[in-house]
């Protein structure tokens, strides 16, 4: 009786085409991956975006970048109130009971604030970050990927930067000249490697369009400039990162951005131009 098999040759040959189709489709599968945690991401920067709106309207100004005495803000732990502008939209992103417990006469850094330090938020969190920070020596600390713009150049944040949120800085949208459709609000950075956490008005939730290029995580601090560095944007999105702009629309600035229309779009009120084309 005659009996139907494979050679050997012919099984090593199905098993070499089924490696090559598996091959070719990982990569598709992984692109769909990331392109389903940008959209993600993108989703969280509209509610962000849409509470500092919601903070605008019922309190008839944007929410201070940082509130303290006197500047400029040291980007370290207790060296000042650092109550951040994450902290006063919390009520306008569903999170009554985080905002609730939170004491704004006391520092963000105070034992009455530490339960909501160490509260992690997931709209706060983009999900191509495959870090995971929130740890200062021993206690949890909620971190933020997403910051506000508070500058157009690497500066220290005070109550004369050019951004939207700053120092005290309490602006109405009138005060943004340039038009808010040509103005960053809020953007992706690499994460808050000094865990002082989202409830901070620090480099952990503040930002300049100084400088917008990949990085390296650790490369993301200068070390010789110290408490007073803040830093720019970046994000873990292949060839740029999601910005909300302070109409609220999202866009996805790439690397290839020409460097002074970055800038421009990081001031409220340079008068500049801004070519749709550069960016």
């Amino acid at each position: 009786m005659k009996r139907n098999a494979f050679t050997l040759v012919e099984l090593l040959v199905v098993i070499a085409i089924i490696g090559v189709l598996v091959g070719l489709l990982l990569p598709a599968v992984q692109a769909a991956r990331e392109a389903a945690r940008r959209m993600s991401c993108s989703n969280n920067m509209v509610q962000i975006a849409l509470s500092v709106h919601h903070y605008e309207f019922s309190m008839e100004h944007l929410p201070d970048g940082v509130t303290d005495d006197q500047g400029p803000v040291r980007n370290e732990e207790n060296a000042g109130n650092h109550i951040g502008w994450m902290a006063r939209i919390l009520p306008y992103i569903e999170q009554q009971g985080a905002f609730a417990r939170l004491d704004l006469r006391k520092s963000a850094y105070s034992p009455e604030n530490a339960e909501v330090r160490a509260y992690e938020i997931p709209t706060f969190r983009c999900p191509s970050n495959p870090t995971t920070f929130g740890r200062d020596g021993i206690n949890r600390v909620g971190t933020s990927d997403y910051a506000g713009c508070y500058h157009d150049v690497e500066a220290p944040i005070d109550a004369d930067n050019n951004g939207i949120f700053f120092l005290n800085s309490s602006l109405r949208f009138a005060q943004i000249t340039d038009g808010s459709t040509n103005t960053i609000m809020i953007g992706e950075h690499l994460g808050d490697k000094d865990t002082l956490g989202w409830i901070t008005g620090t480099r952990a939730t503040l930002r300049n369009t100084g400088e917008f290029v990949e990085l390296t995580y650790n490369d993301h601090i200068n070390q010789e400039l110290g408490a007073l560095e803040v830093g720019g944007y970046d994000s873990y999105h292949a060839g740029g990162g999601n910005f909300a702009m302070a109409d609220g629309a999202v866009v996805f600035l790439t690397h290839n951005i020409d460097e002074q229309v970055y800038r421009y779009l990081g001031n409220r009120a340079d008068g500049e131009l801004i070519d749709e084309s550069d960016r």
